[in-house]
């Protein structure tokens, strides 16, 4: 027997010099794969904060231009 691992999605045999080249071979797997964990995709900055836009009330309606003013005190633009 030969024995041999996956490796992107292709067997590699430990030992391939001993086939020749067209040799035709059957693989029964060793052991069950593991399951892959699944990762939940990471959100961006952006798309955790969509879901604040249009939820403040009550601002003064040049907020966003004049932001440091309100939270700072700095001159109006």
């Amino acid at each position: 027997m030969i024995r041999g691992r996956v490796e992107n999605g292709v067997v590699v045999l430990e030992n391939s010099k001993i086939l020749r080249e067209g040799t035709e071979v059957a693989v029964k797997p060793l052991s069950r794969p593991r399951q892959k964990l699944q990762v939940p995709k990471r959100s961006t900055v952006s798309r955790a904060l969509a879901g604040l836009a249009g939820k403040a009330k009550n601002l003064p309606p040049d907020a966003a231009r004049n932001l440091d003013h309100y939270l700072y005190g700095h001159a109006k633009r």
